[in-house]
């Protein structure tokens, strides 16, 4: 079983880091499912013209930092990031949401493989 396929062109890659390396996906942007953080679904971009979505489980195991039990959305601390799906800074806040978007940060910061 593969990690993901293009719905478009249906490219296939076989493991997480062949995907995060391939310099024809670029991430794109995050909508959160403040219900289950981990069902929220993080966008990309690939090569074919395509936007695709990995559900944020599949990059889970790229954050091993705090998980914080209180959602502060909307409130004094929470500069708003999650309810704009392209944004894509990390958070300040002690936020139950915050790990999502340290996981963009190391996608973001993936070392991607030189094309051919």
């Amino acid at each position: 079983m593969s990690f993901k396929q293009c719905t478009s062109c249906a490219h296939q890659w076989q493991d997480q880091e062949e995907f995060l390396a391939d310099p024809d996906v670029t991430l794109l942007g995050l909508q959160v499912c403040f219900d289950n953080l981990m069902e929220g679904l993080i966008l990309f971009n690939h090569s074919c013209r395509t936007t695709f979505s990995v559900e944020v489980s599949r990059f889970g195991n790229l954050y091993q930092g705090p998980v914080y039990s209180e959602r502060l959305t909307a409130g004094e601390e929470c500069p708003g990031y999650c309810l704009n799906e392209r944004e894509l800074k990390p958070c300040p806040a002690k936020c139950a949401c915050a790990f999502v978007r340290e996981i963009l940060q190391v996608i973001k910061a993936y070392p991607k493989k030189k094309r051919r």
